[in-house]
């Protein structure tokens, strides 16, 4: 490509030159014969067409080296080292079973390797007294559900189970990967029924946690990141909500670029009406259901699908951040630090596989095996079978190969 550059500089060098030339000769003769101006005008034309060709090739090859450094920085390895398979993987989609290989990311989800952490002593750590005494009465009354779920009917044990996987997919299927990735399209149907769920959820409406999610991506692991698994299991678990965010967290989280989210009606919506949505989906369904239907105590109802089904759905999110970072092989990417962590992909649905997903956290699937354990995958694959999603983007075999082969630890198993 670069090779056919010179050819047409030359001709927008030479089409400078007569229309220069032209400038000139209009200073003095203001007519022109009728003839030389037909012949100068078809010179004209075709110096514009050699001028048009070469800013298109200049504009390829610009957008080509964007791609390229999108691609290549998902990891924090030089782009001039990736393949030639890899630099292939980006330039070809493919639609297979209605899924599109993503060649670029709709959101700011991509690490930053220009950031740097200030220079100096960290800003001192404000603990908010009020989230340690509610974390705690918390995790009291969830221990108080787990002692009594003995005493709960079958159906209300089933219905906590249930009510554990609807609000781990608001969370998922959700929060994640439809709103923080835009790794798939949903209707407005499916939409409204995971912001429900994320309601249910109960961790910060769908737009905060987005918004948090790629600012964590972006500056995985630095000062910049609102659960930095650098700063310990605990804090990177349960401690980071204790205490007052980083200075840089919040500056990052201004800076990003969130207007796919804004023109959200529903994301909007659930934020409007986020408080009265939790304490509907989140505690008064959960308890109210086994009551009315088959006559469980209200008591037993709120402490078991209630309590303890919300404090297990929680740290079941919080691994991910802590533990996914810290235990496991790394068979994409061993320049980061994120898992893959089979307790955490069992105990959160499906996203435990999270070196794959930091090395690509743009495929849908958050791994590339499909619905192997990864109920989340299996729920958007329903969903898409029923025409409720689509385009869900996923990454080409011959680039995960690729990538696996050059900054894998040679832990990869292909199924």
């Amino acid at each position: 490509m670069w090779r056919d550059i010179p050819s047409h500089l030359v001709k927008f060098i030479s089409l400078y030159n007569v229309l220069n030339k032209s400038t000139s000769e209009a200073s003095v003769n203001d007519i022109t014969a009728s003839s030389a101006s037909d012949t100068h005008g078809t010179d004209r034309l075709a110096h514009f067409f050699a001028a048009f060709n070469l800013f298109q090739l200049i504009r390829r090859i610009n957008t080509r080296q964007a791609r390229l450094h999108f691609i290549g920085s998902y990891s924090r390895i030089p782009l001039e080292k990736m393949t030639e398979a890899e630099d292939h993987g980006t330039k070809h989609a493919r639609h297979t079973n209605g899924k599109v290989a993503a060649e670029v990311s709709s959101v700011e989800d991509v690490f930053d390797d220009t950031y740097k952490e200030k220079e100096g002593p960290k800003p001192p750590r404000q603990i908010v007294w009020k989230n340690v005494a509610l974390m705690t009465l918390l995790h009291i009354g969830a221990m108080y559900g787990l002692i009594i779920t003995p005493s709960a009917s079958t159906l209300t044990l089933a219905w906590s189970v249930l009510c554990f996987l609807v609000s781990a997919l608001g969370v998922t299927a959700g929060a994640h990967r439809l709103w923080s990735h835009r790794s798939y399209k949903a209707s407005i149907p499916l939409r409204i029924f995971l912001a429900t769920a994320n309601s249910m959820a109960f961790q910060n409406d769908v737009y905060e946690w987005a918004r948090d999610h790629r600012v964590h991506h972006k500056y995985s692991e630095t000062d910049a990141d609102p659960h930095n698994a650098v700063r310990g299991f605990f804090f990177s678990h349960i401690g980071w909500l204790l205490v007052r965010k980083h200075p840089d967290v919040i500056e990052k989280g201004r800076k990003l670029e969130l207007n796919d989210l804004k023109a959200d009606k529903v994301v909007m919506f659930q934020r409007k009406y986020y408080k009265p949505s939790v304490l509907l989906m989140c505690f008064f369904v959960p308890m109210w259901v086994p009551w009315y239907f088959w006559g469980e105590t209200l008591w037993v109802g709120y402490f078991v699908p209630g309590l303890l089904r919300y404090t297990l759905v929680l740290n079941a999110t919080w691994l991910v951040n802590s533990a996914a970072h810290m235990w496991g092989n790394r068979p994409y990417d061993t320049t980061i630090n994120p898992r893959e962590n089979k307790f955490v992909t069992f105990s959160a649905i499906g996203e435990g596989f999270h070196n794959y997903h930091h090395t690509f956290p743009f495929d849908y699937a958050t791994s590339e095996f499909g619905c192997k354990l990864n109920l989340t995958t299996c729920f958007i694959d329903f969903m898409c079978y029923l025409g409720l999603a689509k385009d869900c983007k996923k990454v080409s075999r011959e680039l995960v190969t690729a990538r696996v082969q050059r900054t894998g630890d040679g832990s990869h198993r292909s199924g």
